[in-house]
């Protein structure tokens, strides 16, 4: 399966397929090393059991951030499931002997896993972006998936204090935050007991992809693993910082943690 899609082999992946794992540290940061079928049907598992459960696609940049905020990696820790997101944390696993195969970027797999099980009459609530962006990225995930329900949304430039009660009142099965990291993680993570929504994900810029603001690399950058640098290319203002300084920053502390090992 290429990296960055999902494909048919989401569809369909009973719970008992799941296996058990045990997380996988890279500089601390506890990734969960699952396949595609893997995490769909733990991601079921979650929205079906009881509770509110975070779930994070973490990458290079959030990895940083945690090193240098530790109120933010006990915020992953706290997390039901951390997966890996991008090249950078592939890279730096595979160096430290502790390989992560599986890619989950989420503007592929968010969709792809709601499409799966849409067919269970999933509510999902849309929080984030700029306004109208929230609202046609429902639109598009509706007109993937028909069966999905749309049970609220709200902009990211609406007061935070008043959009939990708005979820409250929802009860979606799924949230998706699209405030950008690390604050998507910071306020679920300071809201989510009192939620009421079965899973929350932070999908960075999912919205303006989905809304089609934002240009996707062709696939065939993605096939080549080039999906960050057309993105650099792209909102080159909003991203160097993360891309030209933040990722060698990764890379060496990977392999300063190598070293000492």
């Amino acid at each position: 399966m290429n990296e960055g899609s999902a494909g048919a082999a989401l569809a369909g992946v009973a719970a008992a397929d799941v296996a058990p794992d045990v997380p996988v540290r890279i500089l601390g940061v506890p990734f969960h090393g699952l396949s595609h079928g893997e995490a769909v049907a733990r991601i079921r598992d979650l929205i079906h059991g009881s509770g509110s459960h975070h779930v994070v696609l973490a990458n290079a940049h959030t990895v940083n951030v945690a090193c240098d905020w530790p109120e933010y990696r006990m915020i992953l820790e706290r997390a039901s499931l951390v997966l890996r997101d991008g090249v950078g944390v592939a890279l730096g696993a595979r160096w430290l002997g502790q390989p992560l195969p599986t890619n989950f970027c989420g503007t592929d797999f968010v969709p792809a896993l709601l499409t799966s099980i849409a067919t269970e009459r999933v509510g999902i609530f849309l929080y984030g972006a700029a306004p109208g962006v929230a609202a046609a990225a429902g639109r598009a995930l509706v007109a993937r998936a028909p069966r999905l329900r749309i049970e609220g949304v709200v902009d990211g430039y609406v007061d935070p204090y008043t959009v939990a009660e708005r979820v409250r009142a929802a009860r979606p099965d799924v949230l998706l935050v699209a405030l950008g990291n690390p604050l998507q993680e910071c306020w679920i993570d300071a809201n989510l007991a009192e939620l009421d929504a079965r899973v929350a994900i932070g999908v960075g810029a999912l919205f303006d992809y989905l809304a089609g603001r934002v240009v996707r690399a062709p696939q065939w950058v993605r096939a080549l693993r080039g999906e960050w640098l057309f993105r650099l290319l792209v909102e080159p203002r909003r991203l160097w910082r993360r891309y030209v300084l933040g990722n060698p920053r990764f890379l060496w502390r990977v392999l300063r943690a190598r070293e000492r090992v």
